[in-house]
């Protein structure tokens, strides 16, 4: 008898859902991990059997498991038997690095680095994925989580790192990949897990975690989380954040599941947008290698009594899931969200050039600011199973994605009429800005007082909408040859009003609001083919497409200016086209204990927009990104965890502006080299000892003139970073963990935008944890 008939006549929930998904012989390496894989949103019976406290703090004991596997029913194989690189960051990992935020989880899988704010972009979690800004591409249970946002960790049960150009599994992207996050499931258990954890730099955080089974195959979880505290290093940047989430499931264990969830957060932080670059103090001012103006690593050029940043999320979900057949199941899923990302922060290079005033260095204060509100309705169904035909079988899922977000979007008019005043002989002293609002260069203040008007403008606003139609299917054509193929169409349109404000001495004289349409339909696909030497490894290669519409942004890659320039006032741009191709090999050691995978890949993006002589446009950029990764996870002994990985990366602009004075330069946020590794050891019973190493090499901030070429180079320079991790288990439910975040209090630039300023990495920051689980 097939394996995975003998799997389904078990009465194991979780086991019959992920024989379900059609594993085949050559697939059985992942089996052992079946009863421990939380399976979140595709498995909410999986779910409901897991054990409670299988995550834990104090070192975490795998036995007989190749690591978690991605929620998606897209994914019709086991990750050993997917012909892609994908990344499952699991729960205990979370934990163990004391991670509260996207950038946290995401620092321990290399080849991910976050841009810094820029006007265009909002000040929040901007990821790039193999040298592609991928702020558009996280998603949330599968479904995109649209809107400029801070995301916080506490509801995670696990992050899915989809790399290469993946608009068959996604949709509409940049094409360097995507970010799922996985939220806790309700289980058929009772427990509840709580968290006290306090720190240098005023760090203060709770959370809870709490399940109730409220009859045989119903019940509810509940997740709060509170923190705040300074940003180690920074003056004045400090944070305020609480949230909850609940979520309730019937039918678990049965053919016929319903969960409904509610997520809602709310944070309170005061924004940072770095220091200065040279450029800002004249061609007469000395200059750094990197770039970066050489000033202490706390100097902060905002304004306690202006600045600020607050987000807001609320999402809704409702998931129904129904098995027809052992080999057949139907789920539907439908979200409405609204975030707000609402923010006024200084930006030190923004205000004019620096003068050399009395003696020292003084610079006026410009502004960034952001009001964003997102509104998305988003349905997804999708058939999933197996059946054989031919002698073949196949594992398969179809789906239809029906969308419409709301994005609105205004630029606040901001003007002081009292603030800290600039010496005399500062020239422009008095501009749009306002009055005064002047600090020193190398000494600022975040205590100056400032009074004046913020003033919020007729928004912008957009609306999007998704049409998309997918299927997916993996097939065994022997026990050592699989198939996978997968394609998806996409309808995608874009209505709204572009808003044009006219202000003065901050109030708002004048607003224009002209209409802008379009829509387009483009088609994506991925082929890969794997072979299975072993039934503990495989070697595959594959090819997959993307499109990025021109209303999604590709990050600072700069090739060119948006719609409405030039000769493309009255000119609909095609989507920007990416094309990857990748080939590698991933094995499973030490009784399926351990993963390792190592990959070759080539992405390629063209039909970009970009200058071709002064006032024409055309779609004729072309950037690459090639480069080596490799990938370790799971346990190497019983008492030995590793989880972590190497990036090489060779990236290219191939073409830009007709002036060519970025071509050949490396892409923004790409760094040739990214190393990663978390590691515990449990030392005694009692005692796990680990930490992690990071290390980044020098990446630039932008290719544009001033950043990427000519005599500008700007760059952050390449940094080790080391974190220490102890733990020790007080009682069977009780355990003390240690967290020593950037023990050696390295200096480092974490990212630039290339063109006005940088942002420091935070300092060293101890935290201890206190975890309880009942």
């Amino acid at each position: 008898m097939h394996l995975g008939d003998k799997l389904l006549q078990q009465n194991k929930p979780g086991v019959r859902a992920y024989a379900r998904k059609a594993l085949t012989p050559a697939a059985v390496a992942g089996l052992a991990s079946l009863a421990l894989a939380p399976q979140a949103f595709a498995e909410d019976d999986a779910m409901a059997t897991a054990p409670a406290d299988s995550a834990q703090v104090s070192g975490v004991t795998v036995t007989g498991r190749n690591g978690n596997e991605p929620v998606s029913a897209k994914f019709t194989a086991p990750l050993l038997d997917t012909p892609r690189s994908v990344t499952v960051i699991p729960q205990e990992v979370i934990q163990q690095t004391a991670a509260t935020s996207l950038q946290d989880i995401l620092r321990t899988s290399p080849g991910i680095t976050f841009g810094a704010g820029e006007g265009g972009q909002p000040l929040a979690d901007r990821p790039f994925i193999r040298g592609q800004a991928s702020a558009n591409n996280i998603f949330v249970d599968g479904i995109r989580d649209s809107g400029g946002q801070v995301r916080e960790v506490f509801n995670l049960e696990q992050v899915e790192v989809v790399k290469g150009a993946d608009s068959a599994y996604s949709g509409r992207g940049s094409g360097g990949g995507s970010i799922n996050l996985t939220s806790k499931r309700p289980r058929l258990d009772n427990f509840i897990n709580g968290s006290v954890a306090g720190g240098t730099d005023n760090y203060v955080r709770g959370t809870v975690d709490a399940n109730y089974r409220l009859g045989e195959t119903s019940a509810l979880r509940l997740n709060l989380m509170g923190t705040q505290g300074d940003v180690p290093g920074r003056e004045a940047v400090d944070l305020e954040r609480w949230g909850f989430a609940a979520a309730a499931a019937v039918g678990l264990g049965t053919d016929f599941r319903v969960t409904g969830l509610y997520y809602h957060l709310e944070t309170d932080d005061m924004p940072d947008y770095g220091v200065p670059l040279f450029t800002k103090l004249g061609p007469t001012a000395p200059r750094t290698a990197s770039g970066v103006l050489d000033v202490p690593r706390d100097s902060f050029y905002g304004l306690k009594a202006r600045d600020f940043q607050r987000t807001k999320a609320d999402i809704g979900t409702l998931a129904v899931e129904a098995d027809f057949h052992p080999n057949l199941t139907v789920r539907n899923v439908f979200r409405y969200s609204k975030t707000l990302n609402d923010y006024v922060v200084t930006n030190p290079g923004d205000g004019g050039v620096a003068q050399f005033v009395g003696g020292e260095w003084w610079m006026k204060r410009g502004t960034k600011s952001r009001w964003n509100p997102t509104t998305t309705i988003a349905n997804v169904t999708d058939v999933f199973g197996k059946f054989d035909t031919f002698g073949l079988q196949h594992s398969f899922d179809v789906g239809l994605e029906l969308s419409r977000e709301t994005n609105k979007n205004a630029a606040y008019a901001i003007y002081t009429t009292s603030g800290a005043p600039c010496p005399a002989g500062f020239s422009g002293a008095s501009n749009n800005l306002g009055v005064g609002d002047c600090t020193r260069v190398y000494a600022p203040n975040p205590d100056d007082p400032w009074q004046g008007r913020i003033t919020r403008p007729t928004p912008s606003v957009n609306r999007t909408k998704t049409v998309g139609i997918y299927a997916f299917d993996t097939i065994e054509l022997s026990p050592q040859w699989l198939l996978n193929l997968g394609v998806r169409h996409d309808e995608y349109s874009v209505d709204g009003l572009d808003a044009t404000i006219t202000s003065a001495n901050g109030l708002i004289t004048g607003t224009t609001l002209t209409p802008r349409s379009g829509d387009w339909d483009f088609t994506n696909y991925q082929a890969g083919v794997v072979y299975k030497p072993t039934a503990n490894g495989s070697i595959y290669a594959s090819w997959s497409t993307s499109s990025t519409p021109p209303t999604i942004s590709a990050g600072d890659q700069n090739t060119g200016t948006g719609n409405g320039t030039g000769n493309l006032a009255n000119v609909l741009l095609e989507p920007e086209d990416v094309t990857s191709a990748e080939i590698g090999v991933k094995w499973a050691f030490f009784g399926q204990r351990l993963t390792t995978s190592a990959a070759y890949f080539d992405l390629k993006r063209e039909n970009a927009q970009v200058q071709i002589e002064p006032g024409v446009y055309g779609q004729v950029g072309e950037v690459e990104a090639r480069g080596v990764e490799l990938a370790v996870t799971g346990a190497i002994t019983r008492a030995w965890q590793v989880f972590g990985g190497y990036t090489w990366m060779d990236s290219e602009l191939v073409r830009g502006s007709y002036n060519v004075i970025n071509e050949g330069d490396p892409l923004a946020n790409t760094p040739e080299h990214s190393f990663s590794l978390f590691t515990t050891y449990k030392v005694l019973p009692q005692l796990s000892v680990g930490g992690g190493a990071y290390y980044v090499s020098k990446s630039f901030g932008g290719n544009q003139g001033g950043a990427g070429g000519g005599t500008n180079r700007i760059y952050a320079p390449d940094y080790w970073r080391f974190d220490l991790f102890a733990s020790y288990q007080l009682r069977d439910n009780v355990d003390l963990q240690l967290n020593v975040q950037n023990v050696g209090d390295e200096d480092y630039i974490a990212r630039t935008n290339g063109v006005h300023h940088a942002d420091y990495g935070p300092g060293r920051q101890a935290i201890l944890t206190l975890n309880v689980r009942y």
